[in-house]
């Protein structure tokens, strides 16, 4: 098992202090990042690049996303600890591990088999214990709707209508919608049961979200 060292720490701090110039408001946030060791989701060789503000391979054809959209998504959730949280693709973990930090009550699924079983065993190593799911993250998890919070991780063609009837009245998703190379970061409140609030934000990169209703729509 991994180790926490003091140098590790250092590394972090220097990251939150990072992020917060970035423009990173969110205490709750900031301590999360600074609670969870992103290192240990790197190769040994790779420990050094752990604390830049960088995106980073994972295989499979993923990335573990960059610390700043990590903490600018989950700023935009207003996350509180009672909070009910869907995270669509797991990927390596990090996000949701963040997450974990400031609610226990977050369910994640994950397209990529070999990754969800790689998040699997990096969760209970840990003593972690997310709600894991392996299946189509476009259609959300409707088994365990409605959720207060949904975060995706990965760039959408547009809006899934399956997430945002699982949103409860009140709730937010926080979802990268554009084309293959370059997403807008949209934040939706769910205002009534038939009204929902959207508000547009950066520009970012993610990886294609696939499924019925991602990339392979029509498919």
């Amino acid at each position: 098992m991994e180790t926490d060292l003091y140098k590790h720490k250092g590394m972090r701090r220097g990251l939150v202090q990072h992020l917060r110039q970035k423009g990173i408001r969110d205490e709750r946030v900031l301590a999360a990042i600074d609670a969870v060791p992103r290192h240990f989701f790197f190769d040994k060789a790779f420990v050094e690049q752990a604390y830049q503000d960088k995106a980073f391979p994972i295989g499979e054809g993923q990335t573990i996303s960059q610390p700043y959209t990590v903490a600018f998504q989950t700023e935009l959730l207003r996350l509180r600890p009672t909070d009910k949280v869907l995270e669509i693709g797991t990927g390596s973990g990090y996000q949701c591990c963040v997450l974990l930090q400031i609610t226990p009550n977050v369910y994640t699924i994950e397209y990529n088999k070999p990754l969800y079983e790689k998040a699997r065993r990096f969760f209970a190593r840990y003593g972690l214990k997310p709600n894991t799911f392996h299946g189509d993250g476009s259609e959300g998890l409707p088994m365990h709707a409605p959720y207060d919070k949904i975060i995706v991780t990965a760039g959408a063609p547009v809006v899934p209508r399956s997430l945002l009837k699982q949103l409860n009245v009140g709730g937010i998703l926080v979802i990268p919608v554009g084309d293959e190379s370059t997403q807008k970061m949209l934040r939706i409140t769910r205002t009534t049961e038939t009204e929902f609030e959207q508000e547009s934000f950066d520009d970012f990169k993610f990886v294609p979200l696939l499924g019925r209703e991602g990339w392979d729509a029509g498919a």
